[in-house]
C-alpha cells in the first residue's frame, strides 16, 4: 500500500532557531535528536522512510518564519527557505513534495510569493504556524491570501505555533499543559473556529484548510458546535451550521494522534474523503504512525484513500503504480 505522509517538518540552517538552548521543558536528548533530523533529509530521514514504507514525505519549515518581526525580513526568509524546499524535492519528486513557508507579515508579499511557490517551484500549499504576531488569520488584511489560495486551489495547513499568541494564565507553572499536549490544540482549534464563524469560508467557499493532530478536537466536538449554533445572535453568525464548513473546507491528518477510535470518530464526522495520513516527523516516529496507519479498522479501498488517493486529489501529487502489496 502506498503511503503519503503530509506533516513533515525540516529545518533551514540561519531561519529555523535550534531546539538546543531554547526549549528548556525538553527532557534530555530530545532537543539534540529534532535538531540533527530536521536539518537532515537525503540520510536518516531517507533511510526512516524506507525501513517504514512511508514512499512519500510532504514537508514544511518548522517554526521559524512566523517569529520574524521585521516584515521585509520575512519576506527575505520565506524566499530563501521555499527555494531550498523546492530544491529538496527536485533531487528526489518521487520522493518528496512541498508546503510553502508564507511571509504573511505582508499579506501582499504572501499572496506574491504564494504564487511563486505553487506556479514556479510546484509546491502544493501552504503551512502557516498558527498566528502572524498576534493577528489571525481571520483579519481583513488577509482577505488577499485567501483569495489567492482558492484562486490556485491549493489548502492552507494551520499548524501549532511553538510561541503562543498570549499566555494563558490556567497554564501557569505547568509547562506540559501549554505545548503539544494541549495548549498547541486547544489554540489551534480555536484559531480555524475564528475563520469559520469570521466568514471566511463564506466569502472563500472554495478555500481548504487542512488540521493537523486529527482535526485538533473539532470532530470531536462537531455536534456540539451545531448545537449551540443557535444560541449565537444571527449577526455573530456565518451562513451555515459549523458542520457544514469542517465537512466542505476543513481537512484532517493523524500527525501525532495514532488512535483507532479518534481516527473512526474523525472519518464517522467528516467523511473519509477529509481524513489524510501524516507522521509528523521527526517529532513523532514513523514506526508507530506506519503501524497505527496499517492495524486501521478500515476496508482496503478506504485505508488506502487515507494512506494516499486523499492526498493526491488534494495536492494533486503524482499516482503511480501502487509498488507494494
Amino acid at each position: 500500500m502506498r503511503v503519503i505522509a503530509i506533516e513533515e517538518a525540516f529545518s533551514v540552517p540561519g531561519i529555523t532557531p535550534p531546539f538546543v538552548g531554547s526549549r528548556s521543558a525538553l527532557a534530555s536528548g530530545w532537543a539534540e535528536r529534532w535538531d540533527r533530523l530536521l536539518a537532515d533529509v537525503h540520510e536518516e530521514r531517507l533511510a526512516d522512510m524506507d525501513a517504514n514504507g512511508v514512499d512519500v514525505q510532504v514537508l514544511s519549515l518548522t517554526s521559524g518564519i512566523e517569529r520574524i518581526g521585521d516584515a521585509t525580513l520575512a519576506v527575505e526568509r520565506a524566499r530563501q527557505a521555499n527555494d531550498h524546499l523546492a530544491a529538496i524535492v527536485a533531487t528526489r519528486p518521487d520522493r518528496f513534495a512541498g508546503f510553502a513557508a508564507l511571509p504573511l507579515q505582508d499579506p501582499t508579499a504572501a499572496v506574491a510569493e504564494l504564487r511563486r511557490a505553487v506556479e514556479e517551484l510546484g509546491l502544493v500549499g501552504a503551512l502557516q504556524n498558527d498566528h502572524v504576531d498576534g493577528i489571525y488569520l481571520d483579519d481583513a488584511r488577509f482577505e488577499p491570501v485567501w483569495a489567492e489560495l482558492e484562486r490556485l486551489d491549493v489548502p492552507l495547513y494551520l499548524h501549532p505555533a511553538v510561541v503562543p499568541a498570549e499566555q494563558i494564565a490556567l497554564y501557569r507553572g505547568i509547562a506540559a499543559l501549554s505545548g503539544p499536549s494541549w495548549g498547541w490544540t486547544a489554540a489551534t482549534g480555536g484559531h480555524a473556529l475564528r475563520l469559520l464563524y469570521s466568514g471566511v469560508f463564506d466569502r472563500h467557499p472554495g478555500a481548504k484548510l487542512v488540521l493537523g493532530h486529527m482535526g485538533e478536537l473539532l470532530p470531536f466536538q462537531l455536534a456540539r458546535l451545531d448545537s449551540r449554533f443557535e444560541q449565537v445572535p444571527a449577526a455573530d453568525r456565518p451562513a451555515h451550521r459549523p458542520s457544514t464548513y469542517l465537512r466542505r473546507n476543513v481537512y484532517v491528518t493523524t500527525s501525532g494522534l495514532f488512535s483507532h477510535p479518534a481516527l473512526t470518530a474523525a472519518v464517522d464526522t467528516l467523511g473519509l474523503e477529509h481524513v489524510l495520513f501524516a507522521i509528523d516527523y521527526p517529532y513523532e516516529r514513523s514506526a508507530e504512525a506506519v503501524d497505527f496507519l496499517r492495524t486501521a479498522p478500515l476496508a482496503p479501498a478506504d485505508l488506502s484513500r487515507v494512506a494516499h488517493a486523499n492526498a493526491e486529489r488534494l495536492l494533486r501529487l503524482p499516482s503511480p503504480s501502487d509498488p507494494r502489496p
